[in-house]
């Protein structure tokens, strides 16, 4: 399927930095958030402003330091820039994020740009100032323009978003900024990735103008089929140096690149202050495909991609309908005649062809199709060489020629009705002679081909009605490509068809069990071509999976292909333990992008009640799923221009006019918003030396503070499990905890079990987190930013505050509630635990109410034991003792665990009294009383 190359460029001018999150503040630390890339996706980072003083550049031979660069520009520095993507099962959600700091002692400007694909959707943005946070609302569009009334009134200098470029949109923002203060920019847009020509491409267009002390592209993928290939190429740097700075590796299903060059190499020599980098930074993959089902299923959500191998290539009957009315005079003539003969050569010899030309009038080459012999492509060569423009533009009849040509072929030659029938149709403007009326065209196309065979239309300049062919396509089966016009485009037209040159199958019918899934995405395509990919998504009911399948029926050469997928429900869970939540809120969301983009085309096509119920459902998905449709906007709260209007985003129109067109920029200024939750509060702060929390395999430690004393007990239960272990009735704050396991160390040793997800909520707010060892995510499912434990960032919403410490741990603050960290432990190789897992303590808890419980709730609040009759135990050293504790007289050891907070590696010895048999007469019931059926 054929999706032109997206684009993505970040433009910060005199400084500024990305990041998306929505009901969120970002720490002024850097943010490392990963995203993920659409198949192709350019990024254009254009930069002034510098490093801050003191930044690190490479040392001379000798040993001496050479003195730090200063790269302030007026002040103002950018501390850092980072792109962040992360791609699993092609959909690709990006991050970019620039960190600025004004320096100066007056207050500046900074100019904020980023061009991102256009079939791209954005799902967040923020801007952090100081102790201020400034967040993107999205809402539907008449509600959010009802409120911009004096800004629809000015028109074009409404919105901050307009078309560039071919393929782009570019979001702008110009922002005041206080003196020695510091700025963040985060925006994050999400986009399903389609396969080109065999392959997915990430391009980023590296343009800073100076140097920047933290420039940082890392691109992550994640592929459950497998990578089969993966390459990353930098055209600004020579091969010896590329080889040395752009890292990148894959196997299995990962694969990553991460390019990031110190100061020292971004200079473009020893002693320059300039820099090396500028041009494109490309990574491209594919997938294994040694299988014929690729059918991945998570969250009650599947996506099936399909791709096969190997097939014969099928014969096509292509006719060309080519306007030459006096507007293609020139270049586009000429341009389209070169496009013409290099398509000629390509034709295989058992394809049929025909050209029909118009103008005023309409003629055809042959009248018929023909064979694509050595003798008839001489042929048709000499007629393309001369034939010459004549008169207005006959749209409706060269159409309806074409069409004519190709039903003929296939009611009156049966060899011709197995081959792939195709109609390309170019024109640079609007239908003059003839049929004028678009209504009447597209009915009389559409009865003319009755849905036999896929019209592309392509659409030559500026001056033609994009979105009148666009329908045309859409209501046959193809779909519209403008072509620019520009010195490559005899490039653009053959770049074109080489996506349609060799379909492989026709008729292709993707078919699911219909009582068993719902909502699906387009199933049925009229052909499939060699190096794209079909993707369907949908909905599986409850209890379904075991009897859901995929059964793909289509026409190939000389054969019917037929072929059924199973879902293995093994290799799903696998994934998910592999992948977590990230794969289930990846696929569902896909589903989302997929069906918000049909929707929106389906609309196109449609009048009256069916179109606006059609316009309901897209507004409904895309709220929910907050993107910024054509039929949503997003506002920015707290922030202001000259004539006292907040700043709206919207979806760009492709014919908008850019932005430099549009008259002089509008600068905002951040007035005072949430306080963004920099510092950590003073409770955080101070650890203190005794807490409640559970750990490794998983011990849980209880403190017992009007004792002194700690008790400790062991839950075994196995991986998969959940557990409950906050819940507060009274605000329906919860912590609830998933088991992963690890081999047993020997015979007769039971399998140790950790904590690998954490789901902490309260639904008073709104408010989820989720924590793996990989991801912190906010609100999954609902497109928020996930993190990395590679960030440092502090996040609100409402009443609380995450804090994310690089590496270590993370921190949960609930104003008038309690105060939690979650620390993370990283397995090193040749270690007895095979995976990466959590520990949880509770640091402050006093603010919860009473009737909290829990295997850790239970807890928070005084109780009373007492231990008596200590004597020697089983191990000598570690004595046994009676404990009387909640009306249970209890045989106790003495023993110790270790809490984990401060030293992550070795631990801090704490002295506890072990109660057996999972906490049995401790625990208010039995353990198996907290097992919970989910995170939330």
């Amino acid at each position: 399927m054929f999706n032109p190359c997206l684009s993505s460029m970040l433009l910060i001018s005199g400084l500024s930095e990305v990041t998306g999150s929505r009901s969120l503040e970002t720490m002024h630390g850097t943010m490392g958030l990963r995203g993920l890339l659409c198949v192709c996706l350019a990024s254009l980072l254009t930069l002034q402003a510098m490093p801050a003083q003191g930044s690190p550049t490479r040392s001379p031979k000798g040993g001496k330091k050479r003195p730090a660069l200063d790269t302030a520009v007026d002040g103002v520095v950018i501390q850092s820039l980072k792109v962040n993507c992360k791609v699993t099962s092609r959909f690709s959600h990006c991050v970019i994020t620039s960190q600025v700091v004004n320096n100066a002692d007056e207050a500046k400007e900074v100019a904020f740009d980023v061009e991102i694909p256009r079939t791209a959707f954005i799902s967040d943005f923020a801007i952090t100032a100081g102790e201020n946070a400034f967040l993107g609302d999205i809402r539907d569009k008449v509600t959010a323009w009802k409120q911009y009334r004096k800004a629809a009134i000015s028109g074009e200098n409404a919105s901050l978003v307009r078309a560039s470029g071919r393929t782009m949109e570019q979001f702008a923002i110009q922002v005041t900024i206080s003196p020695r203060s510091k700025a963040t920019f985060r925006l994050t847009y999400e986009e399903v990735l389609r396969r080109k020509l065999m392959l997915y491409d990430i391009v980023i267009k590296v343009k800073p103008k100076q140097l920047v002390q933290h420039f940082e592209i890392d691109v992550d993928i994640f592929e459950p089929r497998g990578i089969s290939k993966l390459d990353a190429q930098a055209s600004f740097l020579p091969k010896e140096l590329a080889a040395q700075l752009i890292k990148k590796s894959f196997s299995g299903k990962e694969g990553h690149v991460l390019f990031h060059p110190t100061v020292g190499q971004q200079q473009s020599c020893p002693t320059c202050s300039t820099t090396l980098l500028n041009g494109d930074f490309k990574v491209t993959y594919d997938v294994n495909r040694d299988k014929a089902c690729d059918l991945l299923v998570a969250d009650n959500h599947f996506a099936h991609f399909f791709a096969p191998q190997n097939l014969t290539k099928l014969n096509k009957n292509v006719v060309f309908v080519i306007d030459i009315s006096f507007s293609m005079g020139g270049q586009k003539v000429k341009q389209t005649k070169e496009a013409l003969l290099k398509i000629l050569g390509d034709l295989r010899p058992g394809d049929y062809f025909d050209l029909v030309l118009f103008g005023s009038a309409v003629q055809s080459w042959r009248g018929s199709l023909v064979q694509a012999s050595a003798a008839n492509l001489d042929a048709a060569r000499n007629f393309v060489q001369h034939f010459s423009l004549a008169g207005s533009t006959n749209l409706n009849g060269g159409l309806l020629q074409g069409i004519e040509i190709l039903n003929k072929a296939q009611g009156s030659l049966p060899e011709l009705s197995n081959h792939a029938s195709i109609l390309i149709m170019l024109t640079d403007g609007e239908p003059t002679e003839g049929v004028t009326d678009h209504t009447q065209i597209l009915k009389n196309v559409r009865d003319a081909i009755r849905g036999k065979f896929p019209l592309y239309n392509l659409g030559f300049g500026h001056d033609v009605d994009l979105k009148f062919l666009e329908v045309m396509s859409l209501e046959n089966n193809g779909r519209v490509q403008r072509i620019y016009e520009d010195h490559d485009a005899t490039q653009q037209l053959q770049g074109f068809y080489e996506q349609v040159a060799n379909p492989l199958l026709r008729d292709v019918e993707l078919l699911y069990p219909w009582d068993a899934v719902s909502a699906l995405t387009q199933h049925h395509h009229k052909q499939y071509y060699e190096g794209s990919e079909i993707i369907v998504a949908g909905r599986i009911a409850d209890h379904k999976l075991s009897s859901f399948k995929a059964d793909v029926q289509a026409y190939g050469e000389g054969q019917e292909f037929k072929t059924t997928c199973l879902v293995d429900e093994e290799e799903m869970k696998k994934l998910l333990r592999e992948r977590g939540h990230m794969l289930e809120n990846h696929v569902e969301r896909l589903w989302a992008y997929l069906t918000i983009q049909e929707l929106l085309a389906k609309r196109m096509k449609l009048e009256g009640a069916e179109k606006a119920n059609v316009s309901a459902k897209a507004l409904k998905m895309s709220l929910a799923y907050q993107f910024v449709t054509p039929l949503t906007s997003m506002t920015i709260r707290g922030m202001a221009d000259q004539d006292g209007l907040e700043p709206l985003i919207d979806k760009a129109l492709e014919d908008s006019l850019p932005l430099e067109m549009v008259g002089p920029r509008k600068t905002f200024v951040l007035l005072a918003s949430q306080p963004s939750p920099t510092r950590p509060s003073s409770e955080v702060q101070q650890l203190p030396n005794q807490v409640t929390g559970v750990d490794t395999d998983p011990h849980f430690l209880i403190h017992v503070p009007q004792k002194e004393d700690t008790l400790c007990f062991n839950i075994n239960e196995e991986p998969g499990v959940v557990l409950s272990l906050v819940q507060d009735p009274d605000t329906g704050f919860s912590v609830n905890g998933q088991l992963i396991g690890n081999e047993a160390s020997g015979p007769g040793k039971h399998e140790g079990t950790y904590f690998g997800r954490l789901g902490i909520a309260n639904p008073a707010t709104g408010f989820q987190l989720e924590v793996t060892p990989q991801n912190i995510t906010l609100n999954p499912g609902s497109g928020r930013p996930i993190f990395s434990w590679r960030d440092q960032a502090s996040l609100r919403q409402n009443e609380v505050v995450v804090t994310i410490n690089r590496k270590r741990n993370l921190v949960v603050s609930v104003e008038d509630g309690g105060t939690f960290e979650v620390v993370l432990h990283r397995v090193w190789k040749g270690s007895a635990i095979c995976q990466d897992f959590l520990g949880f303590y509770v640091l402050d808890s006093h603010r919860m109410s009473a009737r909290t419980h829990g295997l850790l709730g239970q807890f928070f609040h005084p109780f009373d034991f007492k231990v008596s009759d200590v004597h020697p135990g089983s191990d000598p050293t570690k004595p046994d003792a009676t404990m009387v504790v909640k009306n249970h007289r209890l045989t106790v050891t003495r023993g110790s665990q270790k809490d984990y907070r401060k030293d992550v590696s070795a631990g801090t010895k704490v002295a506890c009294w072990f109660v057996h048999n999972n906490g049995q007469g401790l625990i208010d019931g039995v353990h198996s009383d907290y097992i919970v059926p989910s995170l939330f």
